[in-house]
């Protein structure tokens, strides 16, 4: 029996990368005033359908939907930010001080081709920082994405960045958009002409429609002056931290609540399915799902992804203070004991476990790399595997080893 497919066992040696990645967030972005949440693996799908979109892939064929046998259609999330803002919302955080700042690090779900570093169970960070609308907040959020990514050795990383403008701006560039459309529609895929009128803009994501898609027009040639003001506040910032970035017209990204600044960050390393993570304003998104005008930001970044764009980093195995062996089963509750002792003292600490003679445990404590070998027979002998110096009958183990530790 396998796992399904397009999913991904976590084995033991694989986890160490994965605390990596947890450490380096939860120190970066709890050093930027970010707080941990978590929301719930699966939502009501009205949740997903309002706020991702209804014309989004996502939506239409990437979701996992389910009964809940009352009823009720319920999904596992796709996504970490319409979640976020249902929490906000319904736990009142728009009566703290503002912008609140959230982060996370779970497990998503899309119905999608799995490909390498993409499974239909998988992994993100990701930070949302909502009621703000200072681009300053932009512009901190994509610094801390890329903070991380530097931070965890990710190679090859650039950032493609736009402005989607406000809806109302874009509702006007989309009628331009879809007249376009409509008039090379001949030498569109028919995917793309499928979804004209319902999310034209999803047509610059089609490699197919690129040639005809060079010569559409484009949304930052029309930006409102607030908006063009709001852009060009962000890319000051970045420029005043040196952070190299590229325009990109065609940045649409895949969900429909993104408005204003967008952005992605994309590896070399990663090959043809480039991207690392990214994300953008949503000002009107807390609105779409009932609740007040709240303007927010966030990102999101696949932790398989940047793990493979790290490439493979030797990782240092957890040390093992003190290894316990014994001569004979009746020494057994000994060994138990010590172990039991040095734990409690705040030490990592193993014993035999497997029946194997006192010529296999000690091998056992080496290939573990124990810095402490105990063996217990007539006499308890106290062994530093690193210099080789042996103690015999030692008061108390745990304190011997304390005190040589001090010396």
């Amino acid at each position: 029996m396998r796992a399904p497919k397009g999913t991904s066992d976590l084995l033991p040696d694989q986890q160490s990368d994965r605390e990596r990645v947890a450490h380096a967030a939860q120190r970066i972005l709890e050093g930027a005033g970010y707080r941990r949440i978590e929301t719930p693996t699966f939502e009501a799908t009205e949740l997903f359908a309002r706020g991702v979109g209804e014309s989004t892939d996502i939506v239409q064929k990437e979701m996992f939907t389910f009964d809940d046998g009352g009823g009720r259609s319920m999904t596992l999330r796709p996504e970490g930010t319409a979640p976020v803002c249902r929490a906000y919302m319904e736990h009142g955080m728009h009566k703290l001080a503002q912008p609140v700042k959230l982060w996370y690090l779970s497990s998503f779900y899309r119905a999608e081709k799995p490909q390498a570093g993409r499974f239909r169970q998988f992994w993100q960070v990701g930070a949302e920082a909502i009621g703000s609308d200072d681009p300053a907040v932009d512009a901190e959020s994509i610094v801390l994405l890329q903070t991380l990514l530097d931070d965890l050795g990710s190679e090859g990383v650039r950032l493609r960045l736009g402005s989607l403008g406000t809806a109302e701006t874009r509702e006007r560039y989309r009628e331009h958009l879809i007249a376009y459309l409509r008039a090379n529609e001949e030498w569109l895929p028919k995917d793309v002409v499928d979804r004209i009128d319902l999310n034209p803009l999803r047509a610059f994501d089609s490699d197919e429609a690129a040639p005809v898609m060079e010569g559409a027009p484009k949304l930052l040639d029309e930006l409102s002056p607030d908006d063009a003001e709001h852009f060009a506040e962000v890319r000051r910032l970045l420029d005043a931290v040196d952070l190299e970035y590229e325009i990109d017209p065609t940045l649409v990204r895949g969900l429909d609540y993104y408005t204003r600044t967008v952005f992605e960050f994309t590896s070399d390393a990663l090959g043809a399915q480039s991207g690392v993570g990214g994300g953008g304003r949503y000002d009107g998104l807390v609105e779409m799902l009932g609740g007040k005008p709240t303007p927010g930001i966030g990102w999101a970044a696949g932790v398989e992804r940047i793990l493979l764009a790290a490439g493979e980093r030797p990782t240092a195995e957890a040390p093992v203070d003190i290894f316990v062996a014994y001569a004979h089963p009746a020494l057994r509750a000994d060994a138990f004991q010590l172990v039991y002792d040095a734990r409690r003292e705040g030490m990592s600490a193993q014993m035999e476990l497997a029946g194997r003679s006192l010529k296999g445990q000690r091998k056992q404590a080496d290939r573990l790399r124990a810095r402490w070998l105990v063996v217990l027979d007539d006499a308890v002998v106290l062994k530093s595997l690193e210099t080789g110096q042996e103690i015999t009958a030692p008061e108390s183990v745990v304190a011997r080893i304390r005190r040589e530790d001090q010396l």
